[in-house]
């Protein structure tokens, strides 16, 4: 899997670091961002839900 997110789409609701904080986190300003080397979602189950919680879709996961 291969996660990315559209920084010019994110808004910073966070929900994608409340849905899995093993793979997301805020930066600075409080936009999303992956922890580093969770770039393949680290085998948590929850990344697409955090993908479908984004309330403006910045989260991609594609299938490798």
């Amino acid at each position: 899997m291969r996660i990315t997110i559209d920084n010019h789409t994110c808004i910073g609701a966070g929900q994608c670091a409340l849905t899995a904080p093993g793979v997301f986190t805020q930066d600075d300003d409080g936009y999303g961002e992956l922890l580093p080397g969770r770039e393949d979602g680290a085998g948590d189950p929850m990344v697409r839900e955090a993908a479908r919680a984004c309330p403006v879709q910045a989260i991609t996961v594609a299938d490798d």
